[in-house]
Order: C-alpha cells, then sequence, then structure tokens
C-alpha cells in the first residue's frame, strides 16, 4: 500500500481550522507544528509541505479571517442613504463575528491588529466602511475625519460583538444594545441637520 497523501485539500483545510480554534484560545506561541498536527490527524510535514511552516499556515488562518470579513461586508447592497447603509454594514459584521467565532477572535486577538490610519488594501475588510464613510461625508450626513469616524464605529461595533461572543449579554441584551448603540455612535457624527432630523424622528418617550 502506498504511503497516504499529506498534501490534499481535505488535509490542508483540516490544519486551517485546527490552527485557527487552536489560535482563538490560546497563545501563538503555542501553536506549535507538532501540535496542530496532532489536532489535524497527520503528519507534522504536512504541514511544511502545504504551508511552508508555522508562519505560513498562521497566514493562511488570517488570510481566511480577513476575506471572510470582507466578503461579509462587501456583499451589503449599497443605497441611496449612507448612513443606512453603515449601519447595515454594522449588521453584518456582526452576523460575520457570530458566525464566525474563532476567526473573530483571530482576527482581532493579535494575528491581526486594525489600524484606521494605516494603508488599506483592496480586500482589506475596513474598505467597505471607509467607503461608505466616504460617501456620507461627501453628501453632508457625517462630518469629521474619515479615519476618526472608522475608528469610532469599530471601537463601538467591536466592543458590542466581543462581549455578547465573550457571553457578557443575553440574547435580548445584546439585540437591544447593538441597535441603540450603533445608531447612537453613528448619529453622534452626524451633520447639526441631519442629527436634528434623526432626534425628530425618534419616538416619544
Amino acid at each position: 500500500m502506498g504511503r497516504p497523501r499529506t498534501n490534499d485539500q481535505a488535509v490542508k483545510e483540516r490544519l486551517v481550522v485546527c490552527a485557527t480554534e487552536m489560535l482563538a484560545t490560546g497563545s501563538r506561541d503555542s501553536v506549535t507544528v507538532r501540535a496542530v498536527a496532532a489536532a489535524a490527524e497527520t503528519s507534522t510535514t504536512a504541514v511544511y509541505s502545504l504551508f511552508g511552516g508555522k508562519d505560513g499556515l498562521i497566514g493562511a488562518v488570517r488570510d481566511r479571517a480577513v476575506s471572510g470579513l470582507y466578503a461579509e461586508l462587501s456583499a451589503v447592497p449599497e443605497s441611496e442613504d449612507p448612513l443606512a447603509d453603515l449601519y447595515a454594514l454594522a449588521v453584518a459584521y456582526r452576523r460575520w463575528g457570530r458566525g464566525h467565532r474563532h476567526l473573530y477572535a483571530v482576527l482581532f486577538g493579535g494575528v491581526q491588529s486594525f489600524d484606521p490610519s494605516g494603508e488599506v488594501g483592496a480586500a482589506d475588510p475596513v474598505r467597505p466602511l471607509l467607503t461608505a464613510i466616504d460617501r456620507a461625508l461627501t453628501a453632508s450626513v457625517l462630518t469629521g475625519e474619515a479615519d476618526a469616524i472608522a475608528l469610532s464605529v469599530w471601537a463601538t461595533l467591536h466592543g458590542l460583538v466581543t462581549l455578547e461572543l465573550a457571553g457578557a449579554l443575553d440574547t435580548a441584551t445584546a439585540e437591544a444594545a447593538f441597535g441603540s448603540t450603533i445608531r447612537a455612535a453613528l448619529r453622534g457624527w452626524t451633520t447639526p441637520e441631519v442629527f436634528r432630523s434623526l432626534r425628530r424622528a425618534e419616538p416619544a418617550g
């Protein structure tokens, strides 16, 4: 009988999944080639053959997280209301985080850092957010610096999602807090005219 293949797609997928879980639940230093290979029920040779080593495997996990969140946010349709689009992006961000807990933990747990003042790549998850913010600024819906607005909105959103994923908020509380807090964060960056309009539209009491 020939030796089992160590570089097929199934083995590659198991290695990425196992590395993702290990990175999400432990430190980067605890993720060794031997440990990941054992968890994926393969050999260390497969890690080197498929990824070139530990750094390549971790890079593959990071790329999956980045591309997954980017795809989720990019799928949000653009409307004539940039403020509504920003809220829809926040909803999509939360949906992806809830559906990909380990990838979310990896993406914002040290492997990938968020820097709204840095260079934004073509498939950077922050690009759809910045694009919507730019549209809102051009339409005089928001006022301020795009990077500052992006950081403010992301920090608020990330805090809410992180608390929810950690189990600090029950379902009802998380749902209510998300809607009110994200809308408040966006409203705080609106122009005076838009702000007054939004406040008038709010239900009394």
